[in-house]
């Protein structure tokens, strides 16, 4: 299934929006139990906007561009009236008291939304291990780890458990689990798509995104979700103010680090990336060399600035507004008691991290100069687009891993995101689509394009996915 099939199938009648809801919510009941992709399945929600579906195709009415698509949402991103708990026990009894702006487009359009999605706790993590309410699992091997932090929304759309999902990239989190599970995942410009009603945990760098089966469905509903909202002051509309591109494939020039071939990634991922360039030479794509003589220090940097935007980011998860609580003789008591018992080892370390990093003595040091940093990778990206029109790496520079093999490991852990978290830094676009496999684990390429040049993003992935490593739909 794809959208546009279930929207021709839905006006042709060939099968009704009851058949495709309870088929979608049925592999949920089945393969979830070992997978554990979802914290909340909205069971009957779902066949009750099902009803409404079928309603609209017997009264003939016009339907909306997603009408009957089963989709599934990160569980930090808000539904009005449902759980919201970031995968984390401190909001384990948080009901969400309004619409996140991008549910709001979604339902809007049609959209049957059938549960909320697990995640590293707080978005932090490259694995989907460090969910409060357990990992995981990769369909493609249950061994495995499925990526993260958006490890619920991959892996529900890779075992067709919904058709597609939105999640959040801070340095990787879309796209990583995208390519771990064999999918599509894109993160748009830092602004393209409203961040209302998203729980923060870096501001300047949280993205929502889309993860689906193929391009064409990520892109229908980027299109859905993106533009300017008056309730995220970040936002802005694409097309009024930067314009829409449509460059003829055959004329890019497609810009190949030289920072991203060496020892550092994994020797089968390496193959794969090269047999991708070699294929699309012979296809007529040109490539190009340069340098981004800063890539190495994008993951240093961005954990610096992170754990200083989360320590504080998460200061109001006190116990006193909303939340999880434990009472304490004092207030102080109480703030020690509730965080110290409600949040996650990995939350914990990037909130001291982040408070150490700010604290007087040590903002020069550290966060000062990473913002510095930051600048400079900047900087290489547009020097870079000053000579190529897109850059391509690969997604991840290793295999998935297996479960439990780098969790005691924090340093390993983010060492994931080498490749993905560059783009965060810089707000640029980028997408991650299949580009083979090594034992039947999936390897990924990641393709960055300038700053609102989404249009041009999704023109060539669509040109990979259809003429250089061809997949049927």
């Amino acid at each position: 299934m794809t959208i546009k099939k279930i929207v021709q199938g839905l006006e042709s009648k060939e099968f009704s929006c009851k058949e495709i809801i309870d088929g979608y919510l049925d592999n949920i009941s089945k393969k979830d139990k070992t997978i554990n992709a979802f914290i909340s399945v909205f069971k009957e929600e779902a066949k009750e906007q099902a009803k409404k579906i079928d309603a609209l195709v017997f009264a003939k009415s016009k339907l909306p561009p997603l009408a009957g698509v089963p989709m599934a949402l990160k569980d930090n991103i808000l539904v009005q009236g449902k759980r919201a708990t970031a995968g984390s026990k401190i909001l384990d009894n948080y009901i969400a008291p309004y619409n996140a702006t991008v549910v709001k487009k979604l339902k809007e359009a049609g959209a049957i939304i059938v549960g909320k999605t697990n995640m590293d706790e707080f978005a932090m993590g490259a694995s989907g291990e460090y969910s409060a309410y357990g990992a995981t699992k990769n369909p493609n091997n249950l061994e495995y780890a499925p990526g993260g932090s958006s490890s619920g929304s991959a892996a529900a759309v890779a075992a067709d458990m919904c058709l597609g999902a939105l999640g959040s990239d801070t340095a990787g989190s879309v796209r990583q689990p995208a390519s771990s599970c064999g999918i599509v995942g894109m993160k748009p410009t830092y602004g393209a798509v409203s961040r209302y009603g998203l729980i923060a945990m870096a501001s300047s760098l949280d993205q929502i995104g889309p993860l689906a089966k193929n391009t064409e469905d990520a892109r229908i509903l980027f299109d859905i979700i993106k533009g300017r909202d008056e309730m995220d002051s970040t936002s802005c509309e694409i097309e009024k103010e930067y314009g829409m591109v449509d460059k003829p494939i055959k004329d890019l020039i497609i810009g190949l680090p030289q920072e991203c071939s060496g020892d550092g990634i994994q020797k089968e991922v390496r193959d794969a990336f090269e047999s991708l360039i070699e294929k699309s030479r012979k296809s007529g794509i040109k490539f190009k060399t340069l340098s981004l003589p800063h890539l190495g220090y994008g993951v240093p940097c961005y954990y610096i600035i992170t754990p200083a935007e989360v320590s504080s980011n998460l200061a109001r998860y006190d116990g006193i507004r909303y939340g999880m609580s434990e009472s304490g003789e004092t207030l102080l008591d109480t703030y020690t008691r509730t965080r110290s018992k409600h949040f996650g080892d990995e939350v914990k370390r990037r909130i001291m991290l982040g408070t150490y990093v700010l604290s007087a003595g040590y903002y020069d040091a550290y966060y000062l100069r990473a913002q510095k940093v930051r600048t400079k990778i900047i900087e290489d990206f547009k020097k870079a687009f000053e000579k190529v029109d897109l850059i391509l790496t690969p997604t991840l520079p290793t295999l998935p891993f297996k479960l439990g093999e780098r969790l005691n490991n924090p340093l390993s852990m983010y060492l994931a995101d080498l490749l993905t978290v560059p783009a965060n830094l810089a707000g640029l676009p980028a997408i991650s689509i299949p580009a083979g496999e090594s034992g039947g684990l999936p390897i990924g390429v990641q393709l960055i394009a300038p700053p609102f040049k989404e249009d041009l993003l999704f023109n060539t992935a669509n040109y990979f996915e259809d003429e250089i490593t061809p997949r049927h739909f």
